[in-house]
């Protein structure tokens, strides 16, 4: 049976093409040899479960691992007491290969816990068969729990942790698991996200003996390429394994869910496709491109998660909205409550002390749902709708044509607005002329490294073909030509020889119009509104 790249539930080695996590797997190990008890959080669909069942593997020579799932639980199970620790012992007993590291001594008290009355049970029992199981016990015991989310507003499940907490202040007098592992995407050590009760009780966690989880969960370059190795080891496509694999991880920033996505789009969707009729030609930059655009089409439910959680957090949606539009740069601070439900979410990330999206993929899926948003109401859209099909010449597109219409229509519906208005909404209407335009056939994206306040660099790829366009907020001379200079070095980034600049004047002086400049061996249309 042939591998395939998997997106669901875990990845099994011998069934999936997989990343080599091994030396993650060192780096947790490492924590477990400490004793450390920690919190393994990360963003849906990040690799957790996948990276758990590998962890359990990898600790069996060494460790009694008893691994749970809170999924297989229902509400009911976390009504009560009774009710929890008779589950617990319920899935325990289920576990596949249990007499290897249980004493039978540990697996009668278990067996009584599942007879006992669902009134009598308390915690208490449950710590103390685990207190017997790691005294008694061949090796050090170490206990994982996947899927804490669905435990994590339940007031039962608080004292469980603080009775796991309790065991391991008192470790040095009584035996208890050598490591607990929780993994979810709320952080633990921070309940209170999950409470609408502001009672001390109920918001002060349980959980801060947890060590700090610093392993990278993402996906390098390095990462990919050993993937797409396998891959092409069994289909010899001839593609270039490290453009490839640097193409991946630029639309994605190494997110798990959006590399194995985009792979697998290519490999099973893209390739046999009328364009891209085998794996040989789908498997390169204008097949990946494709791949990304059909994941930027689909409804997935990583993406509808995404969308969810803006409803259920109006100040998240507020700071994405400003991050994107305004060109703000927004400090990172941990303790910042909307920068804190963003980043566990996975919506953004720390770079050298700034708030940005975590991905091309996640900032394009925003741009389009906030666009979205005003795309039915919005006079530039609907202009740009009636007109989409002069731009296209022979399946090229001509972004002279677009800048110079833009420049037309954006003053005839807008030229007498505040400064305040354009300078905050001009980019956002350049982004909803353009969508119709290229919607179904390219995409664009913003360049993490020139979005602020001035400056915005929009990246564009349509049919194989690559247009820098720079939006900028005019300020004078020596402004616009560090612009153009600074435009000059991504087109050799890119290396295209010609490149687009769109000016927001807001000088009542202004030459509106566009022009068309040599600047060595480029090119440089230049558009003014």
């Amino acid at each position: 049976m042939s591998r395939i790249f998997n997106v669901s539930a875990d990845c099994r080695p011998g069934l999936h093409y997989m990343v080599n996590i091994d030396k993650r797997l060192r780096e947790i190990k490492a924590m477990v040899d400490r004793g450390d008890y920690f919190a393994i959080n990360r963003a849906r669909q990040y690799g957790k479960t996948t990276t758990l069942k590998a962890l359990e593997r990898f600790l069996r020579d060494e460790y009694a691992v008893l691994s749970l799932d809170f999924q297989r639980l229902s509400h009911k199970d976390f009504e009560s007491e009774g009710f929890f620790i008779k589950a617990i012992a319920r899935e325990i007993l289920k576990k596949p290969g249990l007499n290897q590291i249980m004493p039978d001594s540990v697996r009668g008290r278990f067996e009584e816990l599942v007879q006992s009355s669902d009134r009598d049970g308390r915690l208490a029992d449950l710590s103390g068969i685990f207190c017997k199981w790691c005294q008694e016990s061949a090796r050090p015991v170490v206990l994982m729990i996947d899927e804490v989310d669905s435990a994590t507003n339940n007031q039962v499940f608080l004292d469980f942790l603080s009775q796991l907490r309790g065991s391991y202040i008192g470790r040095d007098e009584t035996a208890t698991f050598r490591s607990v592992i929780l993994a979810g995407v709320y952080d633990v050590k921070n309940l209170k996200s999950r409470f609408v009760a502001e009672d001390e009780h109920r918001v002060n966690s349980p959980w801060n003996i947890a060590a700090d989880f610093l392993v990278d969960m993402s996906f390098s370059v390095k990462d990919i390429a050993g993937m797409l190795a396998d891959y092409e080891a069994d289909y010899d496509t001839g593609m270039d394994i490290q453009a490839i694999s640097r193409l991946i991880y630029d639309y994605t920033s190494g997110y798990p869910f959006l590399v194995s996505r985009i792979c697998k789009l290519t490999d099973e969707r893209i390739a046999g496709s009328e364009q891209y009729p085998d794996r040989r030609m789908a498997w390169t930059r204008e097949g990946i491109l494709e791949a990304i655009k059909s994941l930027l089409a689909e409804k997935n439910t990583l993406f509808e998660s995404l969308v969810g959680k803006l409803t259920d957090y109006p100040g998240l949606r507020a700071l994405l909205y400003s991050l994107l539009f305004t060109g703000s740069t927004i400090p990172y601070n941990p303790l910042n409550r909307s920068l804190e439900v963003a980043e566990m979410f996975g919506f953004i990330k720390n770079s050298m002390g700034t708030a940005v999206i975590s991905n091309r993929i996640f900032e394009t899926v925003l741009y389009n749902l906030f666009l979205g948003d005003e795309m039915l109401d919005n006079e530039i859209y609907k202009t740009a709708v009636r007109n989409r099909n002069r731009y296209i010449e022979n399946g090229r597109l001509n972004m002279d044509l677009v800048l110079e219409k833009f420049v037309v229509h954006f003053g005839d519906l807008y030229g007498q607005q505040r400064e305040a208005f354009l300078e905050e909404a001009g980019r956002r209407y350049f982004l909803l002329y353009l969508k119709p335009i290229i919607n179904g056939v390219g995409n664009y994206y913003i360049e993490a490294r020139t979005r602020d306040m001035e400056r915005t660099d929009v990246i564009v790829d349509y049919c194989g073909e690559q247009f820098v366009v720079e939006l900028k907020i005019w300020r004078g001379n020596a402004y616009n030509e560090r612009g153009e200079r600074q435009l000059l070095e991504y087109l050799d980034y890119y290396h295209l020889e010609k490149g687009y600049l769109l000016s927001f004047n807001f000088n009542k002086k202004k030459q509106t119009g566009i022009k068309t400049i040599r600047l060595g061996e480029r090119t440089i249309t230049e558009a003014v509104v």
